[in-house]
């Protein structure tokens, strides 16, 4: 019997030691798991007693301009999410193209720009809202150099702003976290620890955002995959037979499909994919993807043989149960597709590269550089081509296509791309014919970018997107 108590002595013991190490952690006191950047593991949650008065503790900390470490003025130039910015500066020795790629440090806010996390939207939103008001804005390193992430493509910073109606600079990394919309990352261990530590504690007490057990209303829950358009169309081979949810604004619908794009700030890109819908989808799905209306698409991530791209299918919209997961979902109204100028070099063999974060199996990060074609990034998004010289006008005699046109165009440059046109009708309901478009004539034209046979191309959906350049 006594050493059966001394072994149930020792496991309390150890059990006390661990349930203290873990308080430590939650913290950032100690040397935790950490993730990319040194993310704290597991700060969610919060306990059930009173959390008291909240107290704003980030309003109390002061930027001094004395303290050795280094520091600079600087403008927005891109938002990406909560906890990365892009920003001008001047300073070449810093920031050699003058645009100095920001991690907020000591906050790890959810993601919002690959694989869509809980809070991640709000977050960002958080960022953007501040910064947007802001009439003053300094970058602060932690130390008296500049001081690079993992990925070592991002500078490590504080960054404090002010409004018109502020005398003092705000930190908006612990104003993040002060709201709950981050997890610690290193939180102790730097310049403003002492701060970030009773802020983090308080926002878990009072079980704000990433700390609660409350849904984020904005994310969507289901079984799919949350991402952006830009993940899904970077990473669409790893989708494939996938179901992914997201969301973008429809700018075509026509033959039981939906075309649907997405402007990426970061980027400075349009990033497109069609949707099928078939002829399964009921009145209300077909309302929710009305031209012009922002919506969330939640279907499978399909190869199409015949059309030779991806394609989204299997979307539903169960009128039964509106509010289900799975249903498409309209978010807002009034978009206009922007019908964006190329050229045809661009369209049909211009290069775009992008920075591809890879995690690692230690969940460190590394930037991978890859390259697509323009085409395969813009496919379905709209676009348009200007002064155009029509050469030849090719007519489908038979088929499902019968009366559909591929209109031969050349530029002032020599260059050829093909308008390939939907069986196109006038006001009267009457097919429009290939003497509609004479050879010769010079035209502006917009659509969908395409593909036909490995050959990029601008798909026409209307007469009307059809211009005359100087007609009488």
């Amino acid at each position: 019997m006594k050493i059966l108590n001394k072994i149930l002595l020792i496991l309390l013991v150890i059990s006390m030691l661990t349930a203290s190490l873990v308080s430590c952690e939650l913290l950032g006191l100690s040397s935790p798991d950490n993730g990319e950047d040194g993310t704290d593991k597991g700060n969610q949650g919060g306990n059930d007693t009173d959390p008291g008065e909240f107290v704003d503790y980030a309003a109390q900390v002061k930027f001094n301009s004395a303290s050795g470490r280094a520091y600079i003025k600087a403008t927005v130039k891109t938002f990406v999410d909560g906890d990365t910015t892009h920003f001008d500066v001047s300073d070449r020795k810093i920031a050699p193209t003058g645009v100095l790629k920001a991690r907020y440090l000591a906050i790890n806010t959810p993601e919002s720009t690959g694989q869509i996390e809980p809070w991640g939207k709000k977050a960002s939103n958080y960022t953007k809202e501040a910064l947007t008001k802001a009439t003053d804005i300094i970058l602060e390193s932690d130390t008296a150099t500049w001081n690079l992430d993992s990925t070592g493509d991002r500078h490590l910073v504080w960054v404090w702003y002010k409004t018109a109606d502020d005398s003092d600079y705000r930190n908006l990394n612990l104003e993040i976290l002060q709201a709950g919309l981050a997890i610690a990352s290193n939180s102790s261990k730097n310049s403003y620890g002492d701060f970030a530590v009773k802020i983090l504690s308080q926002a878990m007490a009072h079980k704000l955002h990433v700390h609660s057990k409350e849904k984020d209303p904005d994310f969507y829950y289901g079984a799919a995959v949350p991402m952006t358009l830009k993940e899904l169309k970077l990473n669409i081979e790893k989708y494939k037979n996938t179901d992914v949810s997201f969301e973008g604004v429809v700018v075509r619908n026509s033959d039981q499909t939906a075309y649907v794009e997405e402007y990426d700030e970061e980027t400075g890109t349009y990033f497109g994919i069609q949707v099928y819908y078939g002829f399964g989808l009921n009145s209300f799905g077909l309302a929710i993807l009305n031209v012009g209306n922002r919506v969330r698409i939640t279907g499978s991530v399909q190869y199409y043989e015949t059309g030779g791209t991806y394609q989204i299918s299997d979307i539903k919209y169960n009128a039964m149960i509106p509010d289900h997961e799975d249903n498409i979902l309209e978010i807002s109204t009034g978009h206009t597709a922007p019908y964006r100028e190329i050229d045809i070099p661009t369209l049909l063999s211009g290069k775009l590269s992008y920075d591809v974060t890879i995690v690692n199996d230690d969940e460190t990060e590394t930037v991978e550089t890859k390259t697509y074609d323009y085409g395969f990034i813009g496919m379905h998004s709209s676009a348009s081509l200007k002064n155009l010289t029509i050469t030849d006008v090719y007519t489908t005699p038979d088929g499902n296509s019968a009366g559909a046109m591929s209109i031969t165009c050349r530029d002032v440059d020599g260059n050829s791309v093909i308008l390939r046109t939907i069986v196109l009708k006038d006001s009267t309901g009457k097919t429009i014919t290939d003497s509609a478009f004479p050879v010769g004539s010079v035209i502006d034209a917009k659509g969908i970018i395409d593909v036909f046979n490995g050959e990029y191309q601008l798909k026409i959906f209307s007469a009307a997107d059809i211009t005359f350049v100087n007609a009488e």
